[in-house]
């Protein structure tokens, strides 16, 4: 074997081992967040898309969702929002409302930002964005929400 290709089995060696361990790290951020709803949506996709899933994982908890900057109950707030504003999202956004939930969001306050989003991205999203909120709490109980002040 010539230094080239000893060198580049290494680098692939190395890559694979930084690629599984953000796989791992990110894993376990979404299940902090999500629970088992989140790597359902990773399963969901490993007959059809096992890289996406990946991605999501490693990418998208294992480094955004990780850092430090924002709480996660703020990036759900956030999330929360930009599903809102994108309208036909609201599979994932049940996904997130049940991670706003686990992060310390109270429906109320969950209601309050679907409510806000109306003012930027219309009353149709923010409608169709509450009753997939609507949908979470009644699973979980938490119906009826009690109204703002």
């Amino acid at each position: 074997m010539n230094t080239t290709t000893t060198d580049t089995a290494a680098a692939t060696v190395e890559a694979a081992t930084t690629r599984q361990e953000r796989l791992d790290h990110g894993l376990e951020v979404l299940r902090g967040i999500d629970g088992d709803a989140g790597t359902d949506v990773l399963a969901s996709l490993a007959d059809v898309s096992p890289e996406l899933a990946h991605q999501v994982a490693a990418w998208g908890f294992g480094e955004i969702y990780a850092r430090p900057v924002l709480p996660p109950r703020d990036r759900q707030l956030v999330t929360l929002g930009m599903l809102t504003a994108l309208g036909g999202c609201e599979p994932q956004l049940r996904v997130h409302v049940n991670a706003s939930l686990n992060v310390g969001l109270t429906p109320e306050e969950i209601v309050e930002a679907l409510l806000h989003s109306a003012v930027y991205c219309g009353f149709p999203r923010a409608l169709n964005a509450t009753l997939a909120a609507r949908q979470v709490f009644a699973e979980r109980g938490l119906l009826p929400v009690a109204p703002a002040a």
